[in-house]
């Protein structure tokens, strides 16, 4: 990949990351907590959720690698989930609003995609497109894979009892290394998944 690809793709990444921690500070704010407004995080500003090792030199990392999956993450947006009408329904939601973020925004890009394939437009509008959609897609699946401190671990504890708070201290307590080994070892194991779902949103082949 050359500099000027790969600098797309971080662009891209990293608005598509930004605009999924403003969705959480959004739907948090819905369910009555402003604590993300109060933090000047409701914006889309990248230098206010940019994370060092997340959002810049991972996904360096991963495309100098050859990487078939690029991930990365920003600064989580802060909340407090004692200010939610509903905690427990609160909580997931606001979990799943950065999830739910970037399937829009790749079905959205994906359906332009998939009225203008036909056309003799830039060939520029379609490789930007599809990694727009591919990006969003990729984020979207990671995301929910449940460990922390992924969108997907918050759901999963918003559905467990009282009774495993301590299987989740212990989970949390060791979630760094435990998402290290899934990115570097079982990753590639989600790109099926975002080849079907650019297939359903655009109707090409990955």
């Amino acid at each position: 990949m050359d500099a000027t690809n790969a600098l797309f793709y971080i662009v891209i990444l990293v608005m598509s990351i930004v605009i999924h921690e403003v969705s959480h500070g959004f739907m948090a704010e819905y369910f009555g907590d402003k604590t993300a407004r109060f933090a000047g995080r409701l914006t889309l500003n990248p230098l206010k959720h940019l994370d060092f090792f997340g959002s810049i030199l991972l996904p360096i990392v991963l495309i100098v690698s050859q990487s078939p999956f690029l991930l990365g993450w920003a600064k989580p947006v802060p909340y407090n989930p004692d200010n939610l009408s509903n905690k427990r329904w609160g909580t997931m939601w606001v979990a799943f609003a950065g999830v739910l973020a970037n399937f829009s925004i790749a079905l959205i890009f994906g359906i332009i995609l998939r009225f203008t394939s036909s056309m003799a437009l830039p060939s520029s509008f379609y490789f930007i497109t599809s990694i727009i959609v591919i990006m969003n897609l990729a984020l979207g699946i990671f995301n929910l894979v449940p460990i922390p401190p992924l969108d997907g671990s918050k759901i999963l504890f918003s559905f467990l009892p009282e009774s495993a708070i301590s299987f989740v201290s212990s989970y949390e307590r060791y979630s760094l290394i435990i998402l290290l080994v899934f990115i570097v070892f079982f990753s590639h194991y989600l790109s099926p998944i975002l080849e079907f779902l650019f297939y359903l949103f655009t109707g090409l082949a990955f």
